[in-house]
């Protein structure tokens, strides 16, 4: 694994971890992929959730069974994300518009989901924090955490491994959209103090990802449903594919950290081509799928790996479940799923994947 250089503040942050989770909690997007995944992490550790997702592309089903508060609405509907806002200790942001494809056919829809939704939740923040200190004489509220989803897709043409201090070079909407979401939470941080962590993950994938249009879930869905296994290129770039298991601990983590205004790589620092992908998913399927070749995907990162010293100095955060034992679990979960969609029974399929990030 490659380190990264540390940043200009890690040598004051880099031990102030405090021991309590944060209790009330807002995930934006909750109902999507690692949005359900995260509110299932979350809820088995004691924490009052509250989901705000539009349902453009979540599903509700994902979170059948939680004692949570769902409020169907939008980001960008200031009146809604006021309300969600409102009490809670912490904000993890994931509703966003997630691809590079979506950003290349629709880049002005883009930027007003991913750059003016953020803000509209990062401003939301920022008064409910004013709020509560003009009602409470005694100082300003603490703890309010801002949590970011972002990507490597900023770095752009910068060459792996995938380090916080390079400077960010996008080619793609969905990247430079990306980008402006990181830089307001560094500028809310050192405007106003609010406290703020923009996460960049890497590929994700595991459970309740069916509706996901990402490689694995591609690749699983395809197996599922008797198709082709169809790579897009040649199959020889490469990826960083870290289980939604571990990025919830990771998201978690920075929950119960003090550490503010800062950017972290949320990966395995391991660089995996999609051909090896594609053998670890049939193996592990048991598939005797056919694999055919497409056309490369338009404004994609050839190589693309993390470097992941940052969060694991400041965080101690480490990566548990390598990839073809997350695979498993992942092909575990599409074939229950997927059979107990065709039965028209879908309590069965989230009873049975109740757990999805074990590491064992």
């Amino acid at each position: 694994m490659h380190e990264s250089r540390r940043s200009v503040n890690e040598g004051n942050q880099r031990s102030r971890v405090v021991e309590s989770a944060p209790q009330r909690i807002l995930v934006t997007g909750g109902a999507g992929f690692i949005g359900a995944n995260l509110v299932h992490f979350l809820v088995r550790q004691g924490c009052r959730v509250t989901v705000l997702d539009n349902l453009a592309s979540g599903r509700l089903e994902y979170l059948n069974g939680l004692d949570i508060e769902f409020i169907r609405g939008d980001i960008l509907n200031g009146t809604v994300v006021q309300r969600a806002v409102a009490d809670k200790d912490s904000v993890v942001h994931l509703a966003a518009q997630t691809g590079v494809p979506d950003s290349l056919r629709a880049p002005q829809r883009d930027c007003e989901v991913n750059v003016l939704g953020t803000l509209q939740m990062l401003e939301a923040c920022r008064e409910e924090v004013q709020r509560f200190a003009a009602r409470n004489k005694n100082g300003r509220r603490g703890g309010l955490r801002f949590l970011f989803s972002s990507s490597n897709a900023p770095l752009g043409r910068q060459a792996p491994p995938a380090t916080e201090d390079k400077a960010p070079l996008p080619i793609s909407p969905y990247g430079a959209s990306k980008l402006a979401g990181e830089a307001y939470c560094l500028a809310y941080h050192g405007a106003w103090g609010l406290g703020t962590v923009a996460l960049r993950f890497g590929n994700v994938y595991g459970p309740f990802s069916k509706h996901k249009g990402s490689v694995v879930a591609r690749f699983f869905n395809e197996i599922v449903t008797g198709g082709n296994l169809v790579v897009d290129g040649d199959g020889q770039q490469t990826r960083d594919f870290v289980y939604v298991g571990d990025l919830c601990r990771a998201i978690f983590l920075a929950l119960k950290s003090d550490i503010a205004g800062e950017v972290f790589q949320v990966a395995t620092g391991t660089e995996t081509t999609v051909d090896e992908l594609v053998k670890l998913v049939t193996r592990v399927s048991q598939s005797e799928t056919a694999v055919t070749h497409g056309p490369a995907r338009q404004a994609d990162i050839r190589h693309n790996y993390s470097a992941i010293g940052k969060i694991q100095r400041l965080l101690g955060w480490q990566p548990e479940v390598e990839l073809e034992h997350g695979l498993q679990m992942t092909a575990k979960w599409f074939r229950e799923w997927s059979a107990a969609e065709s039965a028209s029974n879908l309590e069965t399929a989230i009873s049975r994947v109740a757990a999805p990030h074990a590491s064992h």
